[in-house]
């Protein structure tokens, strides 16, 4: 009777930790707001109200894409329509999209058209591409062309052509000191001083341009959807996308970055940088 009152009693504990690991698996956010730690569950009834919802990551970073993941699963679950900007494909590449997540292309196929695209292991985004394609989630390509970057980072934005100027308007470095402070620290880390600043910054803002107005665009033709936006810490910052959104469009706009040691920790960072940090 005692070794099976033992045996009892270990396997509940066995299936508390399941438990535990289960709701840990969620994801926990932290509420700048509020200065509050919410499970993703909760906070997943706020964000579905918003139009667009920025997950920030480091490219290389497996934990990024698993809090990405979290969010865009969340939301589905939670019954929100939704929808996926990724930084990492361009708008041109918006047809071998769509064929990928209606199921029309092949996983070997659609690789080469990822790499086509982007320079970072295909490992680290399948996870979100493939929950997209199961979920027929529409995936938006909102980047420009990288020769359009690189020449923007070497001579200027006034060095395109109106052809390559396209949607983008007028680029200028004009931003906020928070956010200048992000591209100073950019350039000093990518630049190497063979650079000229202006056209750096110049450059991000092109980045930031093109996938606000993308992002837009996809909303105003699906008024019903919900877009997480897939990107960078940097484009994902309030001072970034959001603040390009916020200049053409009324669209209600929530973030949320990752927390990273000495970086975007509780207390390090407030509502004028993001809405909440997915803990790690």
């Amino acid at each position: 009777m005692k070794k099976r009152i033992l045996w009892l009693g270990a396997a509940l504990l066995v299936a508390a930790a399941a438990l535990s690991m289960a709701a840990g698996e969620e994801g926990r956010l932290f509420d700048i707001d509020s200065n509050e730690t919410v499970p993703l569950t909760k906070a997943v009834s706020t964000l579905k109200e918003d139009r667009i919802i920025l997950v920030g990551e480091h490219h290389t970073s497996e934990a990024h894409h698993e809090n990405q993941l979290a969010v865009i699963r969340a939301l589905y679950e939670a019954g929100a329509k939704v929808a996926v900007g990724m930084e990492m494909f361009r708008s041109d590449s918006q047809g071998d999209l769509d064929d990928w997540t209606t199921g029309k292309m092949p996983e070997s196929e659609f690789v080469r058209v990822y790499y086509d695209n982007w320079n970072f292991d295909w490992d680290l985004y399948a996870p979100i591409l493939r929950y997209v394609r199961d979920n027929l989630i529409p995936v938006a390509g909102l980047n420009v062309s990288r020769a359009i970057t690189s020449q923007v980072a070497r001579k200027g934005f006034s060095s395109l052509t109106d052809e390559q100027r396209g949607k983008l308007g007028d680029v200028a470095c004009r931003v906020d000191k928070t956010y200048m402070n992000f591209i100073k620290r950019a350039y000093g880390a990518h630049a190497h001083g063979n650079l000229n600043f202006t056209y750096f910054c110049e450059a991000q803002l092109v980045w930031d341009n093109i996938m606000a107005i993308n992002a837009i665009d996809f909303l105003e033709k699906s008024p019903d959807h919900v877009m997480v936006i897939v990107t960078g810490n940097g484009h994902a910052w309030k001072g970034g996308i959001p603040a390009q959104i916020a200049d053409r469009s009324g669209a209600s706009v929530a973030v949320i970055l990752p927390e990273i040691a000495g970086v975007t920790e509780p207390g390090m960072v407030s509502t004028d940088d993001a809405d909440y940090l997915f803990l790690q």
